[in-house]
């Protein structure tokens, strides 16, 4: 026989693994063609002249060139405006 009660077992102690999101190039940076530009989840971001997006939102460079941040207005369906942020390649 055991001297010891059974010790239960613990839930909720392990953490998921970092996704690392975020900007990876910043503005006035050169990136060369295929490189990640920024990771995200959504489109927080979106792309400009020479960037692509992958089916995970990550967008991407297409050319060779030096990275570039500006705002833009979009207008969605339910005739709201929303500032976005526009990723561009020069």
């Amino acid at each position: 026989m055991s001297h010891v009660k059974a010790g239960g077992t613990a839930k909720n102690l392990t953490d998921s693994k970092p996704k690392f999101l975020g900007v990876k190039v910043n503005h006035g940076e050169k990136a060369k063609a295929g490189s990640i530009l920024v990771r995200q989840r959504g489109t927080d971001v979106i792309p400009g002249s020479n960037v692509g997006i992958g089916k995970d939102h990550t967008l991407f460079a297409l050319k060779e060139g030096v990275v570039s941040f500006s705002k833009k207005r979009k207008k969605h369906f339910d005739n709201t405006t929303v500032i976005k942020k526009v990723v561009s390649v020069e």
